[in-house]
């Protein structure tokens, strides 16, 4: 199916205007580009219940901390653009910082609470640039319903919590992660790996399967749980544990003991590449 690429917020709102006229419904997927399977199919499931796909492709600087990867993240426009048409998007949107950040911008977003624990400390200001562009976005696109993975299980919680408090009109559904055959996230940061790192990268799925076993044999104190987290996650040879919590799945605060649905969430430098991942243990 062929795409449309577009720079601009005008060319966004006449392209989802046609569509809306000709009854269709819009789905939408944000994304900072460098696509691969996951984020296609987060598309195709776009494609399954509305009419007209949108996927933004955007690296917004405002969610990087100063000593992140803003500079060399991958740019893969066409590449992108090929993947987008063939797994069922009608328009990409792919506007340039000055486009969506005009001079002298002020504004940003914040929800609190959510971002107490796990990438909020590790990545301050992130969830504020990551609020501030969807927000933009949403109101650029309106679209019926957006899709986000469940790999970025925090940024997820705290999305539905945006559109919850500002009365965003838009459905946010929340799709599985993607895995490659090994077991391991896909992510646009694992093209970083080394083919060494590669090969070691999967038992960061498979500790958290292995916490997950635990918990549903009967270990529900979670302090000793994170601790076989921890401990089997620093064992993969050249990695370097950020963090390895298991917390409320809805309020994403501690929890002492598993007595509800719970999130184990991790994110583990392999070599330099920061790799985040996550389990829901019901």
């Amino acid at each position: 199916m062929s795409v449309t690429v577009v720079t601009t917020i005008a060319e966004v709102r006449v392209a989802v205007a046609a569509a809306r006229r000709a009854g269709k419904t819009v789905g939408f997927v944000p994304t900072m580009g460098a696509l691969h399977e996951g984020h296609a199919a987060l598309v195709r499931s776009a494609a399954a219940t509305s009419g007209f796909v949108v996927v933004s492709v955007f690296v917004n600087p405002t969610q990087f901390g100063p000593k992140e990867d803003f500079a060399k993240y991958p740019r893969t426009l066409e590449a992108d653009q090929k993947l987008c048409g063939e797994a069922g998007a009608q328009l990409v949107f792919a506007p340039s910082a000055a486009e969506m950040y005009p001079e002298r911008s002020v504004t940003f977003v914040e929800v609190k609470e959510l971002d107490a624990e796990l990438d909020g400390p590790a990545r301050p200001g992130h969830f504020r640039g990551v609020c501030t562009v969807v927000l933009k976005l949403f109101n650029i696109v309106l679209p019926d319903v957006a899709h986000f993975g469940a790999k970025d299980g925090q940024q997820a919680r705290i999305i539905r919590q945006m559109v919850r408090d500002l009365n965003v009109p838009v459905e946010v559904r929340v799709e599985p992660t993607v895995r490659e055959a090994d077991g391991l996230a896909m992510s646009s940061r694992n093209r970083y790996l080394s083919p060494t790192e590669r090969s070691t990268a999967p038992a960061i799925y498979r500790a958290l399967q292995n916490v997950k076993a635990r918990a549903l044999a009967g270990e529900i104190d979670v302090a000793r749980l994170e601790s076989a987290l921890h401990a089997e996650l620093a064992a993969i040879p050249g990695s370097r544990v950020d963090y390895a919590r298991i917390l409320d799945s809805e309020t994403l605060q501690p929890l002492p003991r598993l007595d509800r649905p719970a999130l184990a969430a991790v994110a583990v430098f392999i070599g330099t590449t920061r790799l985040i991942d996550n389990v829901l243990i019901q």
